[in-house]
């Protein structure tokens, strides 16, 4: 399974879990906050924003929270500064890795991203050793249960679709160009079908097939990366096989 459909898959379920719950909180803050602070506090005319206030939707974010992180954002409350620093770097196994981080001290968050990919047996290049191997493009996972397979087909090629891909076993994948990205997610819940992500994200040209070990310390260093409260998102061109990862995540609990 590929590193970047997969993990949508598994964040999605992490997302769910109210244990999560505060970690999650913490992530849209910070994204409500900056998306704010960039392009204004109408969400009309900032689809980051408009995005952000999504997420929160999702999560069940109380109003007020929402509120205050985009007047924190236009600087009508005072808060903490936060910058958007990107970090590229190698996994176990030769896998490329991008992190993107918000922080209020780069210095600390630097030291502990460097040492948590050494901890899993990789380590921290510098910035272009490694983005070059992804497009930025729109995804959208639809699960499976939604609809047959020629309805998908159709309706992606009704809502201008640019790539679509349905061989995973729980959802159909559609891939837009960034800039169609909102006009295909609108025509995706204008069907009224069940969405399992929705994200401008970062895809990978080419994967990289891991053996056992290799695939247990790349999904740990996903996970700590991931639980990381400066960690905004992870991207990795991983490949495990569906067999694998059911093993892993069994021994995992």
């Amino acid at each position: 399974m590929s590193g970047h459909s997969k993990w949508a898959g598994i964040k999605h379920h992490k997302a769910a879990q109210d244990s999560k719950r505060g970690r999650l909180f913490t992530k849209i803050i910070r994204e409500l906050t900056i998306s704010a602070r960039e392009s204004g506090s109408n969400p009309d005319h900032n689809p980051r924003l408009r995005k952000a206030i999504e997420d929160a939707r999702t999560a069940n974010m109380p109003q007020d929270n929402v509120k205050k992180a985009i007047m924190r954002g236009t600087g009508e409350l005072p808060g903490v500064i936060y910058e958007e620093v990107s970090y590229e770097g190698y996994g176990p196994g030769g896998v490329a890795v991008l992190v993107e981080t918000t922080t209020d001290n780069k210095n600390r968050t630097t030291a502990e991203i460097r040492k948590m990919f050494s901890a899993h047996g990789g380590n921290l290049g510098e910035n272009g050793c490694v983005g070059w191997m992804f497009s930025k493009k729109g995804f959208i996972a639809i699960d499976k249960k939604t609809m047959k397979e020629d309805d998908f087909l159709n309706l992606s090629l009704e809502i201008g679709a640019d790539d679509v891909h349905s061989d995973d076993d729980d959802s159909y994948e559609i891939y837009t160009t960034v800039e169609d990205f909102n006009k295909v997610k609108k025509g995706v819940d204008d069907h009224k079908v069940i969405t399992l992500t929705a994200e401008v994200t970062y895809v990978p040209q080419t994967y990289v097939k891991l053996d056992d070990k290799s695939a247990e310390q790349m999904l740990s260093l996903m996970e700590d990366l991931d639980n990381h409260d400066d960690v905004k998102n992870v991207y990795a061109n991983f490949d495990i096989a569906k067999e694998l990862m059911e093993k892993i995540s069994q021994a995992q609990g």
